[in-house]
């Protein structure tokens, strides 16, 4: 039996998988003065990273998105970070389902101060899989806008969060505009 919280992390990286495929190389690692100087490679990379966080933590039983290796190659080389998005997807097909009530201790930095480590916080190995799915959707929809400054169309669910698709849907069958 597949785990409805693993399912959606795969979503995500076929989605991925799409955008790399659907970009050329200049609209991928190239900057937009329009976005603060930051590409749609950047974005990208950023959430591998926080999948790599998760997948593979450095500690046992400690995930840490602030020690994050941020390769500056998965911002300017889309195949690579198509390969990295297709093993981590693979990755994500092995877990056992079971997996996801594993405690663990999280740390990620929640304030600029100096000097001290951000704080562990409890929770669970299927509670940072949502965490890690609605970044990516937060990211996703960043790269929506800048692919819309390219002119270059996307599915109209990229970077959409799945609560509002559903909300959405409601709309559309009791006949109401909205968004």
């Amino acid at each position: 039996m597949r785990n409805e919280i693993l399912e959606a992390l795969m979503a995500i990286q076929r989605q991925g998988e799409q955008l790399l495929l659907t970009l050329d190389d200049f609209s991928y690692a190239t900057p937009l003065p329009e976005a603060f100087d930051a590409s749609i490679g950047a974005h990208y990379r950023h959430h591998l990273d926080h999948v790599d966080a998760w997948l593979y933590p450095k500690e046992e039983g400690i995930m840490d998105y602030d020690a994050r290796e941020r390769d500056p190659r998965l911002e300017m080389d889309k195949g690579a970070a198509r390969t990295k998005t297709l093993a981590q997807a693979a990755a994500c097909e092995r877990l056992a389902a079971d997996r996801m009530n594993q405690p663990v201790l999280v740390r990620c930095s929640v304030a600029a101060s100096e000097g001290n480590p951000a704080p562990l916080v409890a929770s669970s190995f299927g509670r940072e899989a949502v965490n890690v799915v609605l970044h990516a959707v937060h990211h996703y929809a960043i790269i929506r806008m800048m692919c819309r400054i390219r002119n270059i169309p996307l599915p109209d669910a990229f970077g959409v969060a799945p609560a509002t698709i559903q909300y959405r849907r409601g709309l559309a069958t009791a006949g109401k505009p909205g968004n």
